[in-house]
């Protein structure tokens, strides 16, 4: 799925490789940088318990950006990419969230990302693959603090068909888009040891919303059934769900189910109005799969999870930790996941 802070610097440039079907994921190799695609971006987000019964939601992100695509660069000098970062935590218990977030020109020294392996940084921000197959993630900033190992129990879950996920009709207008979805975490955050569970999405493409489209709610929901969720609602400007809308059901033991937009009811429960930014958005939701027999509730944590990254990306989105409840196959289920939501303060278009 397309998100938020990697779209708003989509632009079209048609030396950039397009995401077209038929492409063929390879591991660890699609864990590196893809630099022939505009935009690429890594995602974490995760939810942490932590010594002292302390609970936090954190996610921590990378973006590349290429200004110049492979081989058009004049000199060794010649900006070709960006780089850009965000890091947040949902401190639950002091009902506090603090977000921090970088811009650097992409070289050895500052930021940047490995071909054909996972490592990307972004000055101390990092996420690496370490020799024993596992990944460690790292930040700092402000009173915040993260140092945490990563194991899937999963193979990575490839969305969409035939190598790509579709945003919008006409071609291109799609991305090569897959997750982790079931990650152990154990580590460190602020100082205190914690464990708990995280999600990893990775996508890279080279285009952008269209015009019909307004924004988009994105759901990564992890169950206590070991199943797990990725749904994303592109929205067209009278709000409804525009067709490219899609998912994907993880079974337990892996398997990737394509989720069309007709088999996905979407509900909003209620409202909430930022002060920061004026902007409503949706808060609580009903989601359903009714040819799967789901039926959940997702509650987030806290509402104030608002992202308005103006030293970065210069785009306002919501991106929270939620809590989970309801029934798969009719049986009850509990479980936590995380939701986004761009296109609320005003329609989402790359400046």
């Amino acid at each position: 799925m397309l998100r938020a802070v990697a779209l708003a610097l989509f632009l079209a440039v048609p030396q950039f490789q397009p995401a077209l079907p038929g492409y063929e994921f390879s591991f660890p190799r699609d864990h590196g940088t893809h630099d022939e695609y505009k935009t690429e971006w890594w995602y974490y987000t995760g939810h942490l318990d932590a010594e002292g019964g302390k609970r936090y939601g954190f996610e921590l992100t990378f973006f590349r950006v290429g200004i110049v695509p492979p081989g058009d660069a004049k000199t060794q000098w010649d900006l070709r990419n960006l780089s850009l970062a965000h890091f947040a935590i949902t401190d639950v218990g002091s009902n506090q969230f603090r977000y921090y977030e970088k811009l650097n020109r992409t070289s050895p020294f500052s930021a940047g990302a490995a071909a054909g392996r996972l490592d990307v940084f972004n000055e101390g921000w990092r996420a690496i693959a370490q020799a024993d197959g596992s990944w460690r993630i790292t930040a700092y900033a402000g009173k915040d603090a993260i140092d945490l190992v990563m194991t899937s129990r999963k193979a990575p879950a490839i969305h969409g068909v035939n190598g790509v996920s579709v945003k919008a009709e006409g071609t291109g207008y799609a991305s090569h888009y897959y997750s982790m979805t079931r990650l152990e975490v154990r580590g460190k955050i602020n100082g205190a040891t914690c464990h708990g569970q995280a999600w990893m999405d990775h996508e890279f493409g080279s285009s952008a919303l269209r015009e019909s489209q307004q924004g988009w709610d994105w759901f990564s929901v992890q169950l206590d059934n070991d199943a797990e969720l990725m749904l994303y609602q592109i929205r067209r400007k009278d709000g409804t769900p525009d067709a490219p809308s899609s998912g994907s059901l993880i079974s337990s033991e892996g398997n990737v189910i394509h989720l069309r937009r007709e088999q996905m009811v979407i509900t909003p429960l209620g409202t909430w109005r930022s002060k920061k930014t004026g902007a409503t958005y949706p808060m609580s939701w009903r989601v359903a799969i009714p040819s799967f027999g789901i039926s959940l509730v997702l509650q987030p944590v806290m509402k104030d999870q608002e992202l308005v990254t103006r030293s970065s990306t210069q785009v306002t989105y919501w991106e929270g930790a939620v809590d989970v409840s309801g029934t798969f196959s009719n049986v009850a289920v509990n479980g936590r996941g995380y939701v986004e939501m761009t296109g609320y303060e005003r329609a989402f278009r790359a400046p």
